[in-house]
């Protein structure tokens, strides 16, 4: 089961009570305070791991949870404080805090989406609620007028909320179009990647990430996400779980059905898919972009491809045949100059030199 977004509710310990205690002993019936601080509670922690793909793990596990640190002992002994819990998350996750806001007049609530962290680094590390500090023990209510002091002070109760946890696909470039236009056939041609492919619409029901070896350790990715309807933009359909998966990716390869295999007319189709990314967010809008007309070892695709040029006359185009293999040379020769990295440059140590 694919989840790429949920809310979920966590609370990190509290911190330990501090001690009230006084020094007892053979030779010191009446000693002094020695109460000591309380522990640390634990905190609620999320970490970023490049092997996970999915929220899954919090369908099941909506309350993150973590215990509180121990109460103060005596000869000043500070409690033992609560270990961090740590929940491994997909790298690309962004998490939202969940607001709740009542209209004074109505008196209805809404609730509001505040964005509070984009974990989009492997291994990162970030802190959803912090635990509470142990509270003082009675050794430091000691003064010169004051040497039995019975006051302690409470641990502190740890960070808790509500999130929303939202999957978002890292993917230096993404493969926009309607259900059916040959994309995870591509992504399967470019890269490793094993989509399922199969003639009916929304076959990839779940982004998929690629890596496209250019030759000469250079690399990129590219992401296969669910086809893309009219009224994407609001929700219809797969809409958000489609949109939401290319915000990262920067640059967009526009994919239509050049043969219009089903009937359809490929100009329409990608006016159609450009109108609901542009309603979805201009910003994404404005990403570079180009059109990949598949289909073309089928007979009716060259009046479509010259209608295409006509219509886009800026915007590069590449005919191909994802299925045959033609025109898939020029097509990953111009993604290497788009999104080609030199990992070996990218993860060379840096350089000592003054």
């Amino acid at each position: 089961m694919f989840v790429d977004q949920i809310k979920v509710f966590a609370r990190a310990g509290k911190g330990g009570d501090g001690s009230m205690h006084f020094h007892r002993g053979k030779f010191r019936p009446k000693g002094g305070p020695d109460g000591g601080d309380g522990g640390k509670g634990a905190s609620v922690v999320l970490q970023t791991d490049p092997s996970t793909n999915s929220l899954r793990q919090f369908f099941f596990t909506t309350k993150l949870l973590a215990k509180d640190g121990d109460k103060g002992g005596a000869n000043q002994c500070t409690g033992r404080s609560a270990e961090d819990v740590i929940y491994k998350i997909p790298v690309g996750t962004v998490i939202s805090k969940i607001v709740e806001e009542e209209d004074p007049e109505t008196g209805e609530t809404s609730i509001r989406y505040e964005p509070f962290a984009d974990l989009a680094e492997p291994h990162q590390t970030f802190v959803l609620c912090k635990g509470g500090k142990g509270g003082k023990g009675n050794v430091h209510f000691k003064t010169s007028t004051h040497q039995s002091p019975r006051e302690t002070t409470p641990g502190e109760p740890g960070e808790e909320g509500r999130f929303h946890f939202e999957l978002r696909s890292i993917a230096d470039a993404g493969l926009v179009g309607f259900p059916n236009a040959g994309k995870s056939t591509l992504l399967s041609k470019l890269s490793a990647a094993k989509p399922k492919i199969a003639n009916y619409p929304f076959t990839t029901l779940q982004p998929l990430v690629g890596v496209i070896h250019f030759g000469d350790h250079r690399r990129g990715t590219m992401a296969d996400i669910p086809g893309l309807i009219e009224g994407a933009s609001q929700n219809i359909g797969l809409g958000h779980d489609f949109l939401r998966h290319i915000m990262r990716c920067r640059t967009l390869l526009f994919v239509v059905d050049t043969a219009g295999t089903e009937g359809r007319d490929p100009i329409s189709d990608l006016e159609t898919v450009r109108k609901e990314v542009k309603l979805y967010s201009d910003e994404l809008a404005k990403r570079p972009w180009i059109i990949v007309a598949n289909k073309m070892d089928v007979e009716e695709s060259e009046e479509h491809l010259t209608r295409l040029k006509d219509r886009f006359k800026r915007i590069k185009i590449f005919p191909i045949s994802a299925e045959s293999g033609l025109g898939m040379d020029k097509l990953r020769a111009h993604l290497d100059k788009q999104i080609g990295v030199d990992t070996l440059v990218s993860f060379a140590p840096a350089s000592t030199d003054s």
